[in-house]
């Protein structure tokens, strides 16, 4: 078997997104699209180098009339809900033991809270993974080679062990320049639990 280390994404792979929701909602105060300013604060607070409050302050002293209240409340718009059938592949797999099964999100505090809080089998599907790397808390964030090295390193697998799956094609293309066997799942046509048909030459 030559993959023997199984790596996923969190959004859109197994918890539904609606990645248009927060622009959607920020539109109401007049934020038709983030500005790069926005878009380097929401990657630096992805990769934790900013506290959740200065983020949340940041956003409420540049959009006129926001509160953070509502700003919050736009932010977690993205995130939908868990489907049970995901969740039960992804204790199928940790049951079987065949693979090391191993998480790499690129996240942040303030979904991570209300995943906790609302997603009632969040703590049963985290216990599933070896590893639950997450990018606010490791400092890194795809699709940087970086990121992908730093999992690769500390776990010393070998790269073309490795089989990467998520739904943006930026990232795949990051783990496909290290090496890793990557899917780039269509969210929305494809489903996670179709893996090892979609990907059976693989296993």
């Amino acid at each position: 078997m030559k993959i023997k280390h199984l790596i996923f994404d969190f959004g859109d792979v197994f918890l539904t997104l609606n990645k248009s929701a927060t622009n959607k909602h920020l539109s109401r105060f007049g934020l038709t699209e983030f500005t790069p300013e926005m878009l380097q604060q929401n990657e630096a607070y992805e990769q934790g180098l900013i506290s959740t409050k200065d983020f949340i302050n940041f956003y409420t002293s540049t959009v006129d009339g926001l509160t953070a209240d509502e700003f919050i409340q736009a932010w977690n718009s993205i995130l939908i809900d868990f489907p049970e059938h995901r969740l039960r592949f992804i204790q199928r797999l940790a049951q079987q033991a065949k693979f090391d099964l191993m998480l790499l999100s690129n996240t942040n505090e303030l979904h991570i809270s209300w995943v906790k809080k609302h997603i009632d089998c969040f703590e049963s599907f985290k216990s599933c993974f070896s590893q639950f790397y997450l990018s606010h808390e490791i400092k890194l964030r795809k699709p940087n080679p970086e990121i992908f090295e730093f999992v690769i390193n500390q776990n010393k697998f070998k790269a073309n062990h490795c089989l990467f799956v998520d739904d943006t094609k930026e990232h795949t293309l990051g783990a496909q320049s290290l090496g890793i066997n990557t899917w780039h799942l269509q969210a929305g046509q494809e489903n996670v639990t179709d893996l090892f048909t979609k990907k059976a030459h693989l296993f």
